[in-house]
């Protein structure tokens, strides 16, 4: 992509900037702003020169955000560029990406991403036995407590396959994927992101169960009737609903949302579009 300049002068001053360092190089983004990807080591206090040299540039050029990228290897580089007003925007295993905002006001970058994927999974053997571990982990260790397999889904990982995996890996059990039955959003969750919880509906392929070591206390199939009558279950809302929501799908016509691969504008890789195929075919 070209870059524009616009027709602001640039004073003696600046003109010695440009011409004294070599600038950073940076690609156009797509709303006016500049991507940089730090690729070699440099010492701080030449970065520092280098950076002040191309907002200098990017600032004539009339250019609004900033993003430098800095793999984990460049880290020394870090304190020049928030000294210069760079701030954090997120951090992945690998690297750190840093923003910036040239013109004057409030900015208009978009935030990091704010919300966490975890799933729930109810599998229901035709014994109207329900799948339940006790974790080894984490708030409900040691409380005796059976619950749903329940994890994270993974970066680039489907809902609908994050579920089969999540209760192949707790309780070795092979499933088919059917239906998202539920979804629940809450707030100030992990390191206070907000949490997107969806509840789905899996069946069951295999029924031989083996706990995940590392995370399970124990696995098993339960009554159903057995699960809705643990205190815990009966003393939370969400609980209680969730039982409501389970038993209307086995037993009433209650419909949840069927992933169904779609194409879109932007992109042709099929994507997963969740929504209920029974009342939309008039089944």
């Amino acid at each position: 992509m070209s870059t524009s300049v616009n027709s602001t002068p640039v004073n003696e001053k600046d003109e010695q900037v440009f011409q004294d360092f070599k600038l950073l190089n940076a690609v156009d983004d797509r709303y006016g702003g500049v991507i940089v990807e730090v690729r070699e080591a440099m010492d701080s206090a030449l970065f520092g020169s280098v950076l002040r040299a191309s907002i200098a540039q990017w600032r004539h050029q009339g250019k609004k955000g900033v993003w430098i990228k800095l793999p984990i290897q460049h880290v020394n580089l870090v304190e020049a560029a928030v000294k210069e007003g760079f701030w954090f925007h997120h951090a992945e295993p690998n690297y750190l990406m840093l923003c910036y905002w040239i013109p004057e006001g409030t900015h208009t970058l978009p935030a990091n991403a704010s919300h966490r994927i975890g799933i729930g999974a109810f599998v229901m053997n035709e014994k109207r036995e329900v799948l339940v571990v006790q974790e080894s982990t984490g708030r409900f260790r040691g409380t005796g407590v059976w619950k749903f397999p329940t994890g994270v889904v993974n970066e680039g990982e489907d809902i609908c396959a994050a579920a089969v995996r999540e209760v192949k890996e707790e309780t070795a059990v092979d499933t088919k994927f059917i239906e998202i039955l539920a979804f629940r959003q809450s707030h100030k969750a992990f390191f206070d992101k907000s949490d997107i919880f969806f509840l789905c509906l899996l069946e069951p392929l295999s029924s031989e169960v083996q706990k995940q070591e590392t995370e399970i206390e124990a696995a098993k199939w339960m009554p159903f009737e057995e699960y809705e009558a643990q205190p815990f279950v009966q003393k939370h809302e969400l609980l209680k609903y969730i039982v409501d929501i389970c038993l209307a799908k086995k037993d009433r016509n209650y419909s949840g949302f069927s992933p169904v691969p779609t194409t879109s504008a932007f992109s042709d890789e099929k994507n997963y579009m969740y929504f209920n195929t029974t009342d939309l075919n008039g089944q």
